[in-house]
């Protein structure tokens, strides 16, 4: 297989709902998958290949042919840019944002997958319409939004279904802490569990936390005024039966006084921690949870050809 051009694009993981914000408030990690695309031109005889190599997260258990999500990102991208599909797809993905974990993983795939598209064939995209493709594909926005813009982000579905987004700074005193757990936990029997309606005192108190936790994450990041705006009652109880050591973990960490919420869909524990809470989430999680310090990503996707590294 010949390879006539070639991009490396660079995508962040990231945590939603953060608590109170189900569905909407999205936070960009410093953790990142990297992947090298490029299109094919020569291809053996019977028409078009793909070819995938994964190293890191998810070696030797995903796809390495169409099923792959990067690659279904890009052919989908490609249909959406009204360009010819390319004779065959060339690709190297360095994982290190653990599957299933709550943490993007499949968003960063297919915002990966996207960016690598426009900027091999589709250059005139507009990021409106990239954002969009994204969702649809990924289903929600809450995740594609902080991979693509980085930061701290908004997401909302207009009345027509057009997904929209805003990018908000966090202060620089947000320090997020991840405690990743060995047991995996997909989005799609998470969502399962969650009920049709909720209380309506319910949604009322998630309106106000979501809000307080705006004003906490971009203005005053104090462990006691985040403790009380990551408060939840929309989604956690009810996925805690398919996650009781997450569950269990996240009320002990609140309970010591750690702003602590579920990260995504879980099992993935986010913490907003301060320089010198490590040690204390460390005393309560154990030596069954992997504890990662991270910082905000403020970038979001990156793309770059290989002559300009």
């Amino acid at each position: 297989m010949a390879t006539s051009n070639t991009v490396v694009v660079r995508v962040p993981a990231t945590s939603a709902n953060l608590g109170p914000g189900f569905d909407s408030l999205g936070l960009a990690l410093t953790l990142y998958d990297e992947v090298e695309a490029g299109l094919v031109d020569q291809v053996p005889s019977g028409g078009r290949a793909v070819e995938v190599r994964v190293e890191g997260q998810g070696a030797g258990e995903l796809d390495t042919g169409e099923g792959h999500l990067i690659v279904r990102a890009m052919r989908a991208t490609f249909d959406r840019a009204g360009v010819p599909q390319p004779r065959g797809i060339r690709l190297r993905c360095l994982n290190r944002i653990p599957h299933a974990r709550g943490l993007g993983s499949s968003s960063a795939a297919i915002c990966a997958g996207i960016m690598a598209a426009r900027a091999l064939a589709a250059p005139g995209m507009p990021d409106d319409e990239v954002f969009a493709l994204a969702t649809e594909i990924e289903g929600h926005p809450d995740n594609v939004a902080p991979c693509l813009s980085g930061g701290l982000t908004i997401a909302w579905t207009d009345l027509d279904g057009t997904p929209r987004k805003l990018k908000l700074s966090p202060h620089g005193g947000v320090r997020p802490v991840v405690c990743v757990p060995r047991t995996r936990l997909s989005t799609e029997e998470a969502r399962g569990l969650l009920p049709k309606d909720v209380p309506h005192a319910d949604a009322a108190a998630n309106a106000g936390r979501a809000a307080l936790l705006i004003a906490a994450l971009t203005q005053r990041p104090e462990s006691g005024l985040l403790l009380a705006a990551t408060e939840d009652r929309l989604h956690q109880i009810y996925r805690a039966p398919a996650m009781p050591g997450t569950a269990d973990l996240v009320k002990r960490l609140r309970v010591a006084g750690m702003p602590a919420v579920v990260s995504g869909a879980g099992p993935t524990v986010l913490v907003f921690g301060t320089t010198d809470t490590h040690d204390l989430i460390a005393s309560e999680v154990g030596s069954d949870w992997h504890i990662q310090p991270l910082d905000v990503d403020q970038s979001g996707a990156s793309v770059q050809f290989p002559e300009t590294r």
